[in-house]
C-alpha cells in the first residue's frame, strides 16, 4: 500500500501542471495584469506589505496572515487579513469627510455601480501641476463624458511602488474640483495616488467632490504602460456595512 501511494505522489509531481507551476516564479504566476489578448488591463495595485499608507514611513506591513496553513497539518490553507478602507486602489464614500453622511448610511453599500462600470476617458496631466482650474480647462474634457481617470506625475514617479508616503504627490486643489463639478459631466473621479487631493489641500477637494453624493472617487490607480483614451472602466468596492471606503479590483476593458 505504501509503494502504491508513493507512486501516486511521483506520478502528481511528474504532473504537466505541477511541473508547469514548478518552473514558474511566484511573482510570474501572480502578477499577470494584461487579460483577453491585450484587450483587458488590471489597473489594481497589488495589496503588498510594502506598498504606501497615509502619512507612513514604514508601509502597510504585515496585512495577511495563514491562520490555517497545510504544511501544518490542516486540511487546507485559510488566511485572515486586516487593512484600512483606504488601502491601495480604493474607493471614497460621502460619509468619509461628511458625518452626517456616515451616520445616514452613505456608506460603501450607497454607491451608484452604474457609475462604477461603463465607459471612460484616461487622459495624461500636465506634468508640472496639481490639477487646478486652468489644468482641467486645458484638458478640454467634452460635455457628457461621465468617468475620467487622471494620469498624472504620479505614475510618473512610481509613487505607489515606494514604501514611504510621498506628500509630494500630484492631484486636485479647491479650484480643480470646482471647476470640473460645475463644468464637466463627470461622476467618476479616477487618481494615481492614495488621494485625490493635494496633500497641502486635503480636505476641500474632497468635500466638493462628495457633497452632493453625485461623484464617486477612485484613489490609488495603476496607470502605468495605458495608451491614453476611450475604454470601458469596471471597478467594485466590497460590500461591508457601515465602510467609509472599500479596496476595489478595477480593470479597463478596451
Amino acid at each position: 500500500m505504501r509503494a502504491l501511494q508513493l507512486l501516486m505522489l511521483l506520478g502528481l509531481l511528474l504532473s504537466p501542471v505541477t511541473l508547469s507551476l514548478a518552473r514558474k516564479p511566484r511573482r510570474e504566476i501572480r502578477d499577470r495584469e494584461v487579460y483577453g489578448n491585450g484587450r483587458i488591463f488590471d489597473i489594481t495595485h497589488e495589496i503588498n506589505p510594502n506598498m504606501p499608507t497615509w502619512e507612513s514611513k514604514d508601509g502597510l506591513g504585515q496585512f495577511i496572515w495563514l491562520v490555517d496553513s497545510m504544511k501544518n497539518g490542516s486540511k487546507l490553507n485559510s488566511s485572515q487579513f486586516k487593512l484600512s478602507t483606504h488601502t491601495g486602489t480604493h474607493i471614497d464614500a460621502p460619509g468619509h469627510v461628511y458625518e452626517e453622511y456616515y451616520e445616514a448610511g452613505y456608506n460603501v453599500n450607497s454607491l451608484d455601480l452604474g457609475v462604477l462600470n461603463g465607459p471612460a476617458l484616461l487622459v495624461d496631466v500636465p506634468r508640472d501641476s496639481n490639477i487646478t482650474a486652468e489644468v482641467m480647462k486645458s484638458l478640454n474634457i467634452p460635455r457628457g463624458v461621465r468617468r475620467v481617470l487622471f494620469r498624472t506625475l504620479n505614475t510618473d514617479r512610481k509613487l505607489m511602488y515606494k514604501k514611504e508616503f510621498d506628500s509630494s504627490y500630484v492631484a486636485f486643489m479647491e479650484d480643480g474640483a470646482k471647476w470640473l463639478v460645475e463644468n464637466t459631466d463627470i461622476k467618476l473621479v479616477g487618481v494615481d495616488y492614495l488621494s485625490s487631493a493635494a496633500y497641502v489641500n486635503t480636505i476641500p477637494p474632497h468635500l466638493i467632490f462628495l457633497k452632493k453624493r453625485q461623484i464617486i472617487l477612485v484613489e490609488g490607480l495603476k496607470l502605468d504602460n495605458i495608451i491614453p483614451g476611450h475604454y470601458n472602466v469596471h471597478c467594485l468596492p466590497l460590500r461591508m456595512l457601515d465602510a467609509d471606503g472599500s479596496p476595489a479590483r478595477c480593470i479597463l476593458i478596451k
